[in-house]
C-alpha cells in the first residue's frame, strides 16, 4: 500500500490541510476572532482557533517532547510522544497534543505519572527500532530512558514522515511516501520504482532529523533507466551527492 500522491498533468493539487487539526474559527469551540480558554497543568490559558494543544503548550514555555513534529508541516502525530491527558465533557483520554485542536473549558496535564510511562515505553521503542540514531538516543536521555527491554535492530530511520510530507507539501512533488505495512513499513518511490517525479533539491535530506536520508533511497531502485540518464538531476562526480541540473 503506497501513500504518495504522483503530480499529474491537467491536475490542480490540493492546498494540504491540517490533519486532525480545526481551521481557525472552525471546531474549536469558539466563534472565528474569539480567544479560547483552556487550562494546561492547572492554569488558565488562552489560545487561538485553530492552534493545537501542542501549540498553545510551547507557546507558553511547556515543554512536551516530539520527534516528528516541524512547524512547518502539517501535523502527523506518528511519534506519539507529544501525549497528553485531556479532559473534556466528563471524560479524559490520552491524546497527541500536535494534532489536538484546543478548545474552550478543556482541561489538559502534559507530565503526569502516566504519562511519562507512556513516553517511556514509546522511547524503548523507538531506541529499539534505531539504536544508533543521535536524535533517538538524545531524546531517550532526556526522558531517562536507559536499558531496552526489547530486541535491538538497526534500522535508521522511524518513520517520522517529515520527509514525506516536506516533498509534498514545500517541493509540491510528493515522489515519496510510506510504502507497506506494520514491522515493514518504509520510505520509498511509489511501487519501490525508482521515482520520475523526484527534481532532486535535497529537502527531504535536509529535514530528516536522524540525518539518514539520502536521495540514493528515492533514485536506487529498480527501473528502466540509469540515474545518469535522468534529466533534471545530476551526480556529483566527487561528493557524490544529487543536484538539479539547470
Amino acid at each position: 500500500m503506497v501513500r504518495a500522491n504522483r503530480k499529474a498533468k491537467g491536475v490542480t493539487r490540493r492546498k494540504p490541510g491540517r490533519k486532525g487539526v480545526a481551521p481557525p474559527g472552525k471546531g474549536a469551540g469558539s466563534r472565528a476572532g474569539d480567544t479560547i480558554s483552556l487550562k494546561i497543568d492547572g492554569r488558565k490559558r488562552k489560545a487561538k482557533p485553530g492552534q493545537t494543544v501542542l501549540e498553545v503548550a510551547r507557546e507558553h514555555g511547556i515543554e512536551i517532547p516530539t520527534l516528528c513534529y516541524h512547524e512547518a508541516l502539517t501535523p502527523l502525530g506518528s511519534c506519539r510522544l507529544c501525549v497528553v491527558e485531556v479532559s473534556q465533557g466528563g471524560r479524559t483520554r490520552t491524546m497527541a497534543s500536535c494534532v489536538t485542536p484546543a478548545a474552550e473549558g478543556m482541561v489538559v496535564k502534559t507530565n503526569t505519572e502516566k504519562i511519562r510511562a507512556i513516553r517511556k515505553m514509546l522511547m524503548m521503542l523507538l531506541l529499539a527500532r534505531c539504536p544508533d540514531v543521535g536524535v533517538i538516543r538524545e531524546k531517550a536521555r532526556d526522558l531517562g530512558v536507559k536499558k531496552v527491554a526489547f530486541p535491538r535492530q538497526k534500522e535508521d530511520c522511524y518513520l517520522c514522515g517529515m520527509c514525506v510530507r516536506a516533498c509534498e507539501e514545500i517541493v509540491g512533488i510528493g515522489a515519496i511516501g510510506f510504502v507497506n505495512r506494520g514491522h515493514e513499513s518504509e520510505i520509498a518511490p511509489p511501487f519501490g520504482v525508482e521515482s520520475d517525479l523526484c527534481i532532486g533539491c535535497g529537502t527531504c535530506t535536509t529535514i530528516c532529523p536522524a540525518g539518514k536520508f539520502d536521495l540514493d533511497k528515492v533514485f536506487a531502485r529498480r527501473g528502466m533507466h540509469k540515474m545518469e540518464e535522468r534529466e533534471g538531476v545530476g551526480r556529483c562526480g566527487v561528493c557524490e551527492t544529487y543536484y538539479a541540473r539547470k
